[in-house]
């Protein structure tokens, strides 16, 4: 299964938008165009079904409702998402998920609609009679209640697949990092992560990180998982050294490259569902960073896994390999930003057509009109 439709309205930067998407996404944008915000979508329909998440918790994560609608909404209106998922085998169903929801007088988040169809069958809506009954259902959705969303589980159990890792180095480096942690999308437990997987796994997983790592940080020759006195889980590296045996480092004195790239190397082996990478090129190499399209591709011939990336890098965008239709586009304006399949605009393909790449016939579209202005700062 994956994202096939996504259809948005009021959501953060986007009054109203919708894009096919493909089975790899590089979502590029100008800054504070949406780029996180529309892969918070996705970690939110995820927060949702996860456990100790549930709908409120998920509003409430993002700061309420006044933080999730659009600047541009007109009159306070609904909040919607539609979610199409599926594949294109003809075999096996296609769902969608739509939620609409708003605020009411003491901020708690509404449900207003609630919608699940299969191969185009309702199976769910909302509001319904005992809704209408007893208001206070509303304030939950049934993809989160297991004693009513049996009919429709399988959407639930992908929901809760959707992975999101952005490693935030000196989270990682912080001694009293996982303190109140858990999961933590920017990486304060992750080291806790890798160690509560199963011992033969971690270790697979390492040694194939090991290997990768040692592409990019020549030095490298052995990463391993260890414990202090107090049971708290280190990385620790063993460089090249003029000592025979090399030199031990733990995660404190690793670069932010290395922290980053370990991160990125560790999600993409961490799950099966989509996995959702924002602007995975910091702290790297641009030859490292060249490469990133070519993992992922990899990736998905071995897993079919959905990959969401959100990306400023020429670098990155580079590969030859990135089809117009994966890149989204995204276009801010007075109403909102839109968003556009790369392959939808003539401009973009007729520089293809001259023997541009995709990388300088998209990023040109992203940068701000007056940024050369920044060069007399201070005069």
């Amino acid at each position: 299964m994956r994202f096939t439709n996504l259809h948005l309205e009021n959501w953060r930067n986007f009054a109203k938008a919708e894009v096919a998407l493909t089975q790899r996404v590089f979502v590029v944008g100008p800054n504070a165009s949406g780029k996180s915000n529309l892969l918070d979508v996705f970690r939110f329909l995820h927060d949702i079904v996860a456990v100790g998440g549930g709908f409120q918790e998920a509003v409430r994560r993002r700061g309420g409702i006044s933080k999730l609608r659009c600047l541009a909404a007109r009159r306070f209106p609904n909040v919607a998402i539609k979610a199409e998922m599926g594949e294109d085998n003809g075999v096996d169903p296609r769902w969608t998920y739509e939620v609409h929801f708003t605020q009411d007088n003491r901020q708690r988040a509404i449900v207003m609609v609630e919608k699940v169809t299969r191969d185009g069958i309702p199976v769910l809506t909302r509001p319904n009679i005992a809704d209408e009954k007893d208001p206070e259902r509303l304030t939950q959705t049934f993809l989160e209640q297991v004693n009513v969303n049996r009919k429709f589980r399988p959407i639930v159990d992908y929901l809760r697949t959707v992975r999101y890792l952005h490693i935030v180095p000196q989270l990682v480096r912080d001694p009293d990092r996982s303190v109140g942690r858990q999961d933590d999308p920017y990486g304060g437990d992750f080291l806790e992560q890798i160690a509560r997987t199963p011992a033969g796994v971690r270790a697979a997983r390492l040694r194939k990180i090991q290997d990768a790592l040692r592409l990019a940080v020549p030095q490298l020759r052995e990463l391993k998982l260890s414990r202090d006195s107090r049971g708290t889980p280190h990385l620790q590296g063993r460089y090249v050294h003029w000592r025979p045996q090399g030199a031990w480092q733990s995660e404190d004195q690793f670069s932010d490259g290395t922290l980053r790239l370990l991160g990125l190397l560790w999600a993409t082996l961490d799950g099966s569902g989509p996995l959702l990478l924002e602007e995975p090129e910091m702290s790297l190499h641009p030859d490292v960073v060249r490469f990133v399209p070519q993992l992922l591709a990899r990736i998905q011939r071995r897993s079919s896994r959905q990959v969401f990336v959100s990306t400023h890098s020429t670098d990155l965008l580079q590969d030859t390999g990135i089809g117009l239709d994966e890149v989204l586009l995204l276009i801010p304006g007075n109403e909102g930003t839109s968003i556009r399949q790369a392959e939808k605009l003539k401009e973009i393909r007729e520089l293809l057509k001259g023997g541009l790449s995709i990388a300088e016939a998209v990023l040109p579209w992203t940068r701000p009109a007056r940024a050369e202005q920044l060069g007399i700062f201070g005069d």
